[in-house]
């Protein structure tokens, strides 16, 4: 097998005091008697089937787990220490011993070349030990816990170790004796069982969605529960995922093994193919699209997808699915999500009514360390832990897996304390033992099930375990053509695959996901993380992206992610044994890393994005993937990074003649002043240089954003004359690029320019064909913008009717894909028209909910809106005091830089002031924040100051004042109600 790394113990004796014992007595009978020591030491630890690697002088060092490991390598060593303690007393000498487990690098054909620390802490155990004693070190006494008769030493300083190592004082062993293929039953879980059939049952009847959470240390047997569950069922589909734990942007490789198999698709269909494959399963070609890009079947869209249209999507397939019957959707290993994929889950459990949807997450208790909360207060949710087997449980088991290796009751007995109620530490340990047909000491039961696996693998024929190894590093998941790739030296891999299998290693999957591969998964994670540890590093690194070049070869882009992990692991691996990867390897991994983060950026995935382009970074600079980094950064809002990081590439990019990324980068950190640092002036010149720098490029994304946000700094300077200029032209960058994503977006902005400016009759066809476009983008949030647009729209012309029909469909599509913030936007309008309507205590109920949820979001602008709305209405309620109080907390809000809310709170301030009886101070606020309006082009702000001047004075009996602003009114009146 070559070089290798193992679970060794180590054993390390010396003479003691042998530079005395050389000078008193004469040199021929010191030689004998260190001769002696020797051999006698050799034999004991050859008998207790250690391998003794090097002597030095008078003292030598032994491995126990070489050639082959051992259940009980540890065990065994401190026997042979004891027994060589022993020995010496005939020979009038005495040793010191150090025993340590860990970790060992080894070579098959040179057992003396062998590096750990494990071997180091042994040699100053040994040092440390008195005369006639055996110090075991924390590896090895772990190993034998409950054989020992040990005293604690407890911590130890050893000379060259950093930390004091915790050693024992072994005395001796007890002594315990105990004694094939076997089949595990179902075992203790009949209240589980029974409680998930009663779910499934309520989630039929009910036709609601209900989440059930199984949590377990690994081994406990939670797979095992939910396959004999889904097992048992009839008249219900079941699809299966499994969270992958091992590397970056498979967000949702759960919900695309299941999408796959709904759908009839493998990883290497065409991608034609497989969109038809989805869209002949979904009613809604938009639905069709989202799970193309979530489940990676297409690697590119238009535009940046958002994690919440994602989770639209996923509901309406999935109660699409369960409305034909119910549905069960297991997610297994979800303390590996990542939290995209974890708010999808929770946002189907709330939001699929009206269909049978049974959602069975498995996971370790881990899960709660990162998510506290997860599953929390919703009614329709069920979390238990699978507990250990009792012990009269355990002993059923036994029963049932032991008939070919009958146990005597001692050894019954011992097994079960040993494996603890865990049911894959007693289906493993009697295997074990039925695969030495009952030969082993059943007393050699491993404790842990590191040492179980890796004794099991040892035993395997060469051919078998080198198979397994290399299976190991492509996943729990893997495939015949792989492991052929992997294997090129072995004989008929199929065949010793086959011989895995029958050896409970491996299982045949049910599925493969690339079509013409047969796919094998490991039976247990820890058979796999074992298998893999045994592997050098050099190996490791080798084999990863042997791996990359198979599967990019055989599945193409569709798993990208994947082969890009791999590629990425082979580099790590070389930068930590060469302290650099090969330079055509790291240019590979960054290349596929780009990739991979520029499809997680479509998904919205931004925190795996920012990950792996970093990572590019690190592998190969180059200015894009810099500018890629801190864009995942500006799309996550971590300005603490992004402002430097854009500079950065700013500069970088300026002194290679970058125009495109210098460009980018200038209009982020426009957005950044005006964003973070409300500093407007800073941000216009940011974005002028922008403008001039991308003009004439093709690159349409840079120059859209550019004009862009050069439209939104025109807003906060209270010009919507040029912030229409600018979005016009982007507009035309939409159209020349032919982007329906980029094109509705634009046409909604200039709707609302043109709402604002009271041109409302421009503004209706630029709504409506905004609301067109967006259905065609399939972009979820972009139609849900274009309805809350036209409803806008329509309560400016009085259409109230349509007014509340749009702005509520707006609403309900935000709530569906989870945007708080924008469902807060949707209300702020809605609460408006109710108050136009006459509806006061619905408006405030909107009002409040918008409140709460945009300060919530931390969306200042428009939280500013809704303030100084809600503080109007309690104001026309006649709470004036907390009318002050809201009023005050929105002039809070608005930014230094926002002109018209500067404008427009300063006009709620002045009503509540006026309630008050300040007169004066409130004139003074009116009329200043009416000049204020005048100097801008809103006129919609400017109707609603000069409605309120004219309030004011009419009711002060001041009408000829008052005049001059109901004329002015007038000529604000939409034509089309006038």
């Amino acid at each position: 097998m070559g070089v290798e790394r193992k679970l060794l113990t180590i054993l390390f004796v010396d003479l003691v005091d042998s530079t005395r014992l050389v000078t008193a007595a004469d040199p021929e009978i010191v030689r004998r008697r260190v001769v002696g020591f020797i051999d006698h030491a050799s034999e004991c630890i050859r008998r207790h089937g250690g391998t003794v690697t090097h002597l030095a002088g008078d003292a030598l060092m032994a491995a126990f787990g070489i050639p082959k490991a051992h259940e009980d390598d540890a065990l065994r060593a401190v026997r042979a220490g004891l027994a060589i303690l022993e020995s010496l007393t005939n020979l009038e000498l005495e040793a010191r011993i150090g025993v340590e487990a860990g970790e060992v690098l080894t070579d098959e054909a040179d057992t003396a070349f062998a590096t750990g620390e494990a071997i180091n802490i042994a040699v100053r155990l040994q040092q440390a030990a008195s005369p006639g004693q055996l110090l075991a070190g924390p590896g090895a006494y772990r190993l034998t816990l409950g054989r020992l008769e040990a005293e604690d030493a407890g911590p130890v300083d050893l000379k060259g170790i950093e930390h004091p190592i915790w050693a024992w004082r072994v005395r001796g062993v007890s002594d315990d004796v105990r004694p094939a293929k076997v089949a595990a039953p179902l075992v203790g879980r009949e209240g589980e069982l029974d409680l998930l059939g009663n779910t499934f049952t309520r989630v039929a009847q009910s036709r609601r969605a209900h989440l059930f959470t199984l949590y377990g240390e690994p081994g406990v047997g939670k797979s095992r529960l939910a396959r004999e569950f889904v097992g048992g069922l009839e008249g219900a589909t079941v699809l299966a995922g499994r969270c992958l734990p091992y590397g970056e942007g498979i967000t949702y490789w759960p919900v695309a093994e299941m999408v796959k198999v709904a759908a009839g698709i493998a990883d290497d269909d065409p991608v034609k193919e497989a969109v038809e494959k989805l869209r002949a399963c979904c009613e809604d070609e938009a639905v069709a699209d989202l799970l193309a890009l979530a489940s990676g079947v297409l690697d590119a869209v238009e535009g940046e997808r958002g994690q919440d249209e994602i989770a639209w999507a996923t509901r309406e397939w999935a109660a699409q699915l369960a409305d034909v019957q119910p549905l069960v959707l297991v997610f297994e290993d979800i303390h590996w999500a990542e939290e995209p994929l974890l708010d999808l889950i929770s946002h189907l459990a709330a939001s699929v009514r009206e269909a049978p949807l049974l959602l069975l997450c498995l996971a370790r208790p881990e899960l709660l360390e990162v998510l506290p909360g997860w599953g929390g207060g919703r009614v329709r949710a069920t979390a238990i832990e699978l507990e250990p087997l009792t012990p009269a449980e355990s002993e059923e088991l036994i029963d049932a897996l032991a008939s070919a290796a009958p146990l005597s009751a001692e050894a019954r007995c011992e097994l079960i304390e040993k494996t603890e109620g865990n049911p894959l530490f007693v289906e493993e340990t009697v295997r074990m033992l039925a695969e030495q047909d009952g030969a082993a000491d059943a007393g050699r039961i491993p404790d842990t099930v590191q040492a179980l696996i890796a004794a099991r693998i040892d035993r395997l024929a060469p051919g078998e375990k080198t198979i397994l190894q290399r299976a190991a590093v492509i996943g729990r998941t893997f495939w015949l053509g792989a492991a052929n790739e992997l294997a090129p030296d072995v004989m008929d891999v199929a065949s010793l695959l086959e011989d895995l299998v029958e050896r409970d290693f491996v299982l045949r999957d049910s599925r493969s996901s690339i079509s013409g591969e047969t796919a094998y998964r490991f039976k247990h994670v820890l058979i796999r993380e074992v298998a893999y540890g045994g592997l050098s590093k050099s190996a490791r690194a080798d084999l990863h992206a042997q791996f990359a070049g198979w599967v990019g070869r055989r599945a193409g882009e569709e798993l990208l992610e994947i082969r890009a992990t791999h590629l990425d692991r082979a580099c790590a691996l070389h930068a930590e044994l060469d302290g650099t990867p090969p330079a055509e390897l790291a240019q590979e991994a960054a290349a596929a890393l780009q990739r991979a983060g520029r499809r997680a950026l479509a998904r919205e995935a931004f925190g795996t994005a920012r990950r792996q382009f970093l990572r590019a970074v690190e592998l190969e600079p180059t200015i894009e993937r810099r500018y890629l980094a801190a864009r995942a950064a500006w799309r996550l809002s971590d300005f603490n990074v992004l402002a430097p990081e854009m500079e950065e590439v700013r500069q970088a990019a300026r002194e290679a003649g970058e125009k495109r990324f210098e460009g980018r980068a200038l209009t982020a950190l426009a957005e950044t002043a005006l964003n973070h640092d409300a500093d407007v002036q800073t941000a216009r010149e940011l974005i002028d240089e922008a403008v001039h720098l991308l003009e004439g490029e093709t690159d349409a994304d840079g120059r859209f954003d550019a004009l862009r946000v050069r439209g939104k700094i025109a807003s906060w300077l209270g010009s919507s004359a040029d912030e229409e200029v600018y979005v016009r032209k982007a507009l035309e960058v939409a159209k020349e690029a032919g982007r329906k994503d980029l094109e509705t977006v634009v046409l909604q902005s200039l709707a609302s320019v043109q709402i604002s400016q009271l041109r409302l009759d421009e503004a209706e066809p630029l709504a409506d064909e905004a609301l067109r476009v967006a259905e065609e983008s399939g972009s979820i949030v972009a139609r849900a913008d274009a309805l809350v647009t036209r409803g806008r729209l329509d309560r400016a012309l009085g259409r109230l009717d349509e007014a509340e029909e749009q702005l509520d469909r707006g609403r309900e599509l935000y709530s569906e894909v989870g945007r708080t913030a924008s469902v807060g936007q949707a209300l702020l309008q809605l609460g408006r028209l109710a108050r136009e309507r006459g509806e006061l205590p619905l408006a405030e109920r909107r009002l409040r909910e918008s409140v709460r949820m945009l300060a919530q979001a931390g969306h200042r602008g428009v939280l500013c809106e809704a303030q100084r709305s809600l503080a109007e209405l309690v104001l026309t309620l006649g709470n004036v005091d907390e009318a002050e109080g809201l009023a005050l907390a929105a002039r809070e809000s608005v930014g230094p830089g926002d002109i018209i809310s500067t404008s427009t709170t300063k006009l709620s301030l002045a009503l509540v002031r006026a309630a008050q009886g300040r007169d004066v101070e409130a004139e003074v606020l009116l009329r200043e924040a009416y000049g204020e309006l005048i100097e801008s082009d809103f006129r919609i702000a400017e109707r609603e100051a000069a409605q309120s001047l004219a309030d004011f004075l009419r009711r002060r009996d001041r009408g000829e004042e008052a005049v001059a602003f109901e004329g002015r009114l007038a000529e604000l009146a939409p034509a089309s109600v006038a």
